[in-house]
Parts: structure tokens; C-alpha cells; sequence
């Protein structure tokens, strides 16, 4: 099952839907849906009304409350190279945050920011919070994790440098692209081994696999809930693979008319064109674009 967020015209009322092919069938509203996720993620859930996805707006299924947790370094090869090649291997893993709105979905434009040379992919998977973690164990926390996505942590580099704290460059407007979430069981365990894949205008820049983590979902979703609550909806970013564009001899980094593309085995394509940043100067392109199209199934 393939559950996006959808916004009809005329209301700022937001649903969790299933996708199915070029329609969607409404669950219930997205808070709703988030107080009881398991219920609506069976096959006879729902209000079976469906709709033509073409007169949708398709939004993150995210609610405005929930805390955006991001792993940093935690695939091997990833934290060799780039700036990062040096360090010791921390004995938990490096955690920042992102704001629920920087988050989008496929399709929607986003800028590379004006005092920026350019973007950083960073491709990877969204796991979705289903039931409350209070000092949970590893395995009670992975049993909770009710579906996965494709994400994007498109990266403002010079913003992240400036400081030890990523939050500034890990926020751009948009820079959060979340795919379609399929629940967790069509995607397994990624202790198994899932392909993550990121093309820059059909060129392969990362090729990972997530045996290749180096933290456990469940142990770092345990670590977390012995600090403070984790809640439905709340999600965790696992880490990008090798292969970033800052890293590279020379550098390269996403420019305005690039499309940069994330594919995770079992949860589909996700696709984000990159733009100028021009809407300080008179242009036309909105630094908060709401709506997208809808990524690959």
C-alpha cells in the first residue's frame, strides 16, 4: 500500500490516501489517519471515495507537529569521504533536525539558495513512526516503523559548513522531497539489504545498499525514546550512501535545470527539478512551491 497526502481545491484540509495507479482513494483526514495508523493501513480501510490524481494536490503525509530526526554518517563509505574522511567513527550516531517545512514532494521545483554554489543530493530512506516509543528496545522500535520512503536531503553545503550544527544548511526551502510511503510490509527489514540509487540528469552518482549502515534503525529509534517520546508520524532520515557531490574532484553540485533523481528498491522514484532562486529580484518562481506531481510508484 501506497499512502500519500492529498489537498483538494478550494480547502486547506488535508487527507492520507492510497495510491492506486492514476487515482487515489481517501483514508481519512491526516490527523486522523496519524492517531491510528494501523487502522487505515489494511486493505478494506477507508472511505473508498476515489479520485483522479490529476485533481489532487499531492503534499507530504506529514503533519505540521511532527519532529523530522536525520541520521548523518551512516553509511561507511559515506563518512570516508569528503571533510569527513578523518574523523573517528562516533560510538552514536550524529542525529540534526529538519522543520516539517522544508519538506515537499516529487515534482515540486526546488531553488538552490542565493549565497549557495549549488545543491547536494542525498539519497536516501524516510521511515515513519506508527505506534508511541517511550525507553523502547531495538526491536520494539523497529516493529513500530509502520512504512518507508524516498527521501532527498538536498544539502546547502556553505550553509552547513559555518558551523558545527547542520540545521541551517539541512533547511532550504523544498530541499525535503519525500515520496509515496509504502508500508513496511511490501518493504521488509532494511537490516536485508535495500538499493538506493541517486541519477543527476540520468547519470548514476550513488549506488548504496543499506546493509552498508552502520546504525541500526531500531537501535537509534531505542536511543532516541530513552531521551525524549516518539509519536506516529514522527520520522527518521536513515543516512545517504557514497557518492555526494561536495565530496567529488572537482566539485559538483545541482544547478538550475537539473533533475536529480532517487530510487530506492521496493519504494519507487522520486524526481526534483532544480531552479533558480530568483524571487528576491522579480522572477517568477515561488521560493515555496506547495504542490507537485506525483512521484513514481
Amino acid at each position: 500500500m501506497k499512502i500519500v497526502g492529498i489537498r483538494t481545491s478550494g480547502t486547506d484540509r488535508v487527507d492520507a490516501a492510497v495510491l492506486e495507479g492514476d487515482t487515489v482513494r481517501v483514508l481519512t483526514d491526516l490527523q486522523t489517519f496519524w492517531s491510528a495508523p494501523t487502522e487505515f493501513t489494511n486493505p478494506e480501510a477507508g472511505s473508498g471515495v476515489s479520485l483522479p490524481l490529476s485533481e489532487v494536490e499531492l503534499v507530504p503525509p506529514v503533519l505540521s507537529s511532527a519532529r523530522v530526526i536525520c541520521i548523518g554518517l551512516n553509511y561507511r563509505a559515506h563518512v570516508t569521504e569528503g571533510s569527513y574522511r578523518n574523523d573517528k567513527l562516533p560510538p552514536h550516531p550524529t542525529l540534526f533536525a529538519r522543520w516539517t517545512q522544508s519538506l515537499t514532494v516529487g515534482g515540486t521545483p526546488v531553488p538552490v539558495p542565493a549565497n549557495e554554489d549549488g545543491l547536494d543530493w542525498e539519497g536516501e530512506i524516510a521511515a515513519y513512526i506508527g505506534a508511541p516509543l517511550v525507553d523502547a528496545d531495538a526491536e520494539t522500535a523497529r516493529k513500530s516503523v509502520i512504512g518507508y520512503s524516498t527521501f532527498n536531503d538536498l544539502t546547502s553545503r556553505k550553509a552547513q559548513k559555518l558551523t558545527s550544527q547542520w540545521i541551517l544548511g539541512k533547511n532550504g526551502d523544498n530541499s525535503g522531497p519525500l515520496g509515496p510511503v509504502v508500508t513496511a510490509d511490501e518493504v521488509g527489514d532494511l537490516r536485508d539489504g535495500l538499493q538506493v540509487q541517486t541519477r543527476v540528469n540520468g547519470t548514476t552518482v550513488q549506488n548504496g545498499n543499506t546493509r552498508d549502515m552502520i546504525y541500526d534503525l531500531g537501535e537509534t529509534l531505542s536511543l532516541i525514546s530513552q531521551t525524549f517520546t516518539l509519536n506516529p508520524g514522527d520520522i527518521i532520515c536513515t543516512g545517504t550512501p557514497e557518492g555526494v557531490g561536495y565530496a567529488r574532484t572537482p566539485q559538483w553540485l545541482l544547478q538550475p535545470g537539473d533533475v536529480v533523481e532517487v530510487e530506492v528498491e521496493r519504494l519507487g522514484v522520486l524526481s526534483s527539478p532544480i531552479v533558480a532562486n530568483d524571487f528576491r529580484h522579480g522572477g517568477t518562481q515561488s521560493r515555496t512551491v506547495p504542490a507537485g506531481t506525483a512521484s513514481k510508484p
